[in-house]
């Protein structure tokens, strides 16, 4: 009998993708062993403004990950993403597969505060990339304080726990390379004058 699919959703808002986005994808596919790791970006993420559009984010993507096959996007139609209209959307498409969330640890410590949260633990795993700064024991004490406990957590070593986007913004506003920035992204974003508004 054959198991069930395991898929991995990497929400987030990917203002830009990249290569610590990419690698920490990469490396949770093996650690939870997962089928396949799809990139949901978030339309108009709630807390963030200056996002560059949709379509561009979208579209930098799909470039990053054209050489990754177990790696690729998601589009809903969700403005922004809750748990109680994100899930069940993404439990039907994905019908009958084992969902497994992944997430920096900067993004794991706030899940406190998100609403209807006890749903997404109850009904599905987390895959955690420790980002600089923030330790394994900081995120179980935080875990343990949750209303409900996940399914199953996979702790990841991410090779990239430096990167970020805001560093990669600075580098394609200033047109110069920085760690982490894609190749694919920066001749992206060159071409369509990206983040050079962007304060």
């Amino acid at each position: 009998m054959s198991r069930p699919l395991r898929i991995g959703i990497y929400s987030g808002t990917f203002n830009p993708v990249h290569s610590g986005h990419v690698t920490f994808a990469l490396q949770a596919l093996q650690t939870a062993n997962l089928d396949k790791v799809y990139f949901l970006p978030e339309r108009r993420p709630r807390y963030k403004q200056n996002v560059e559009h949709y379509g561009h984010r979208i579209a930098m993507i799909r470039q990053a990950l054209h050489l990754h096959p177990k790696l690729d996007v998601l589009e809903t139609d969700d403005v922004s993403f809750t748990v109680t209209r994100t899930l069940p959307r993404l439990e039907r498409r994905f019908t009958g597969a084992e969902l497994v969330f992944l997430m920096g640890s900067d993004v794991s410590i706030h899940m406190s505060s998100w609403p209807n949260i006890e749903l997404l633990l109850e009904r599905s795993e987390l895959a955690i990339g420790l980002r600089a700064g923030t330790s394994w024991h900081d995120v179980r004490l935080r875990l343990s304080a949750l209303p409900a406990t996940p399914r199953a957590v996979h702790v990841v070593e991410s090779y990239a726990p430096h990167v970020s986007s805001k560093k990669v913004r600075q580098g394609l506003r200033e047109r110069r390379y920085v760690h982490g920035l894609l190749a694919s992204v920066a001749r992206y974003s060159n071409k369509n004058w990206l983040y050079v508004s962007l304060s």
